[in-house]
């Protein structure tokens, strides 16, 4: 542990979940000077699909380091970012075919509103409730998962249009009700508010992230999809978090057997390293003006090195696959401690990407007994993150490397801080 004094010279704008200063990470665990084990399931907030420091990553990271680490990429093109696109290339639907590379997930999605609106001769953006794409300005404008992200900011850049996420536990209906009626406000909000001739690009996380982990069901992107491509509107995909395995596909789209027109990439796809992404046809790209967009170490040989390999691992090792059945087991026993904990209101997720929605009776959200069951785990060396709207959902998003074990032992973990928070409920509600 480290003492709080420590952290006097980085900015408080940062929060801290804990004050652990890990001095080693390997596969799911993180290792502090003292030797104790945490079992990291947050992944660095989705970003360390193949564990910490998978000695394949390392391997080629230290290689690129020994050889080149910085070679613009408008004055030379390294090889390794050439490899890179090649790779993706590779495992993208074939009409994403064309990529460019940035630093995070803010920036591709900037980057993915500038090539819609650049393409189309289009200005105007829809996102979906409790989205979250990022804190630059841009990104911020469309984000809608919190307050917090854009407190003391307004106003923020114009042109962005929300309606509606397809959240069937928050609206108490089925999935087909639910879908008809976002469906339903989204073309009353082409007749209403935004225009389709002056509409570039509709952009949707496949699974809300900071939002509460809900899965959009197919049927809600496939009809997306037809809407978008009735008017000449852009689908874009932020796979920021759901990308590389997360939820169970390479991509998450792929689910809904749909094809978005351009997909954001990010986390997952570098195991630490700063690297993003967006990619689509040839044809989008070719009417992005050049020189309207760029960036100094976007595309460098050193974080495209990391994503090759990264790539390569998640192949190799069918982590995609591991991430299907580990998912599937994870939720079997989440489903278990549902039955046996009531205030558990809602599991759901694709693969390796799991909420766990906690809320009172009357289906009120429950924000204390989250962060109650939230410390519980924290105290047994379980690292859990939350998210939603009301901050009452755990998600759940272990190293894609994970084992049956290892979700057995975290699932025996979090069954004991359920059992302490419930406790502490009952005994305050009887005071």
């Amino acid at each position: 542990m480290t003492n709080s004094d420590s952290l006097h010279h980085l900015s408080p704008v940062w929060t801290h979940m804990t004050n652990i200063s890990p001095e080693r990470g390997e596969g799911i665990y993180l290792y502090d000077a003292d030797g104790t084990r945490y079992t990291d399931f947050t992944s660095g907030i989705g970003v360390t699909n193949t564990g910490h420091c998978h000695p394949r990553v390392v391997a080629a990271l230290q290689k690129q380091a020994a050889t080149l680490i910085h070679g613009q990429i408008n004055i030379v093109a390294p090889r390794s970012t050439i490899e890179l696109a090649d790779l993706l290339n590779t495992i993208t639907p074939k009409e994403i075919d064309c990529f460019f590379f940035s630093n995070s997930g803010a920036e591709a999605v900037e980057a993915s509103v500038k090539l819609a609106r650049s393409f189309t001769k289009r200005t105007n953006i829809i996102v979906f409730q409790g989205s979250f794409h990022g804190r630059t300005a841009q990104a911020m404008a469309m984000t809608t998962s919190k307050t917090v992200y854009r407190q003391r900011y307004q106003p923020l850049p114009a042109g962005i249009f929300v309606v509606p996420f397809p959240n069937s536990y928050y609206y108490g209906w089925d999935e087909d009700t639910t879908v008809d009626f976002c469906l339903h406000e989204l073309k009353t909000l082409l007749k209403s508010q935004t225009a389709p001739e002056e509409t570039a690009a509709m952009i949707i996380e496949p699974v809300l992230g900071e939002g509460g982990y809900v899965p959009a069901p197919n049927r809600f992107l496939q009809g997306l999809r037809e809407i978008c491509d009735q008017y000449g509107i852009l689908l874009i995909a932020d796979e920021v978090q759901t990308g590389f395995g997360r939820a169970g596909k390479l991509f998450a789209f792929e689910h809904a057997g749909i094809v978005p027109d351009i997909v954001v990439m990010a986390k997952g796809l570098g195991s630490g390293v700063p690297i993003s992404g967006i990619g689509a046809s040839r044809e989008i790209m070719e009417q992005w003006m050049p020189g309207t967009h760029g960036g100094t170490y976007g595309g460098n040989g050193f974080a495209a090195a990391g994503a090759v390999e990264t790539i390569k691992v998640i192949l190799d090792e069918d982590l995609v696959g591991n991430s299907t059945r580990m998912g599937q087991h994870l939720m079997e026993g989440l489903l278990e401690l549902q039955a046996e904990f009531p205030i558990i209101g809602d599991v759901r997720g694709l693969g390796l990407m799991v909420g766990v929605e906690f809320s009172a009776q009357d289906r009120q959200p429950d924000a204390d007994v989250t962060k109650g069951v939230l410390n519980a785990s924290m105290e047994r060396n379980l690292m859990l993150l939350n998210c939603g709207t009301y901050a009452n959902v755990i998600r759940w998003i272990p190293p894609l490397v994970v084992n049956k074990q290892q979700i057995d032992e975290a699932l025996t973990t979090f069954g004991e801080a359920l059992a302490e928070a419930s406790g502490e409920r009952e005994q305050s509600a009887t005071r």
